[in-house]
């Protein structure tokens, strides 16, 4: 691109393969979909879908799956310069079982390990990263070397630049050892503007799930904008001088996998846009919420027309 991303994320990306029916095993099940997948992918497909400039950094393997990644981003608009193959890794792939409205099992398939924890430093367009209006990054990064090493140049390189996300996305299976991961995490803490995550992903940056609590530690970190969401109770998102509690959306669920990619890409909307913390809230809660009516994540993230019509006052729940 000949100007700066909107949006440039770090991260996990892989093949989501779902199943095409719900309330079965995968042992049971009979047809499958493939999908473009990982939440730093998704969340770059999610800003572009939304009209920005948007780039990933990661890897893939040098196989079909991974032909098949570039092509998706492409055509999702999504800037795929910094996402180059590593020969002796195979793309990773991940399945899931719909139990709708609140269980889907992931199953990861990243062995012997993934491409994208084998992003270097010397690889990196640090400038690229320097000058993207946000730059955002996930905990998964931070699971393995050399990734973690090069998540945390660029974040010093960046040096709170802009907007610097960071998606906590606490993934236990990708760690052997948790405490690490709370080390690690704060370290990373250190060079952001935003933290966005659950309660479990909370607790493991901060050590509490208490929703204020968590947000007065991200807040005391450094963080300018601190994101809890809270499930069924809504996202309460607080800043030294504002806060919001946004409600969740009435929604019938298929797939509550890609909800928070949704909501991240919406979240950049909002703040590229200028827009205040509550408006910012409202919107990516209603994009999360349409895509958890949906069976897919990248190709299933919302449009804002298709948002302004779930926030206007006649909207029924979003469906499949």
């Amino acid at each position: 691109m000949n100007h700066p991303h909107d949006v440039l994320t770090m991260g996990r990306l892989g093949v989501d393969v779902y199943p095409l029916q719900t309330g079965v095993s995968l042992a049971e099940v009979s047809s499958f979909g493939k999908y473009l997948g990982g939440t730093a992918a998704n969340v770059a497909v999610a800003a572009a879908r939304l009209g920005h400039r948007t780039g990933l950094i990661s890897r893939t393997g040098a196989d079909p799956f991974g032909e098949y990644l570039h092509h998706q981003l492409r055509e999702f608009g999504v800037d795929d310069a910094q996402v180059t193959p590593v020969r002796q890794y195979p793309t990773p792939v991940t399945f899931c079982e719909l139990f709708p409205p609140d269980d889907f099992p992931l199953y990861f398939y990243r062995y012997p390990k993934a491409p994208d924890l084998e992003i270097h430093t010397a690889e990196l367009d640090l400038d690229a990263i320097a000058a993207a209006r946000i730059f955002w990054m996930t905990g998964t990064g931070l699971a393995e070397e050399p990734s973690r090493s090069s998540t945390l140049d660029a974040l010093r390189h960046r040096d709170r630049r802009g907007t610097t996300v960071f998606d906590l996305d606490w993934r236990p299976m990708f760690w052997p050892d948790h405490a690490a991961a709370t080390r690690w995490y704060r370290a990373a803490l250190e060079h952001v503007t935003v933290a966005v995550g659950n309660l479990d992903e909370c607790e493991r940056a901060v050590g509490t799930r208490d929703p204020d609590a968590a947000a007065d530690a991200l807040l005391a970190t450094g963080v300018e904008l601190a994101v809890v969401k809270q499930g069924p109770d809504g996202v309460l998102a607080r800043t030294a001088t504002a806060e919001t509690v946004a409600p969740p959306v009435p929604v019938d669920v298929v797939n509550g996998l890609g909800a928070g990619d949704a909501f991240g890409g919406a979240l950049c909307h909002g703040l590229l846009s200028g827009w205040d913390v509550a408006r910012t809230m409202r919107f990516a809660n209603a994009a999360g919420a349409l895509v958890a009516g949906r069976l897919a994540c990248s190709s299933a993230m919302p449009h804002e027309h298709e948002i302004d019509a779930v926030l206007s006052p006649n909207a029924q729940a979003p469906s499949a």
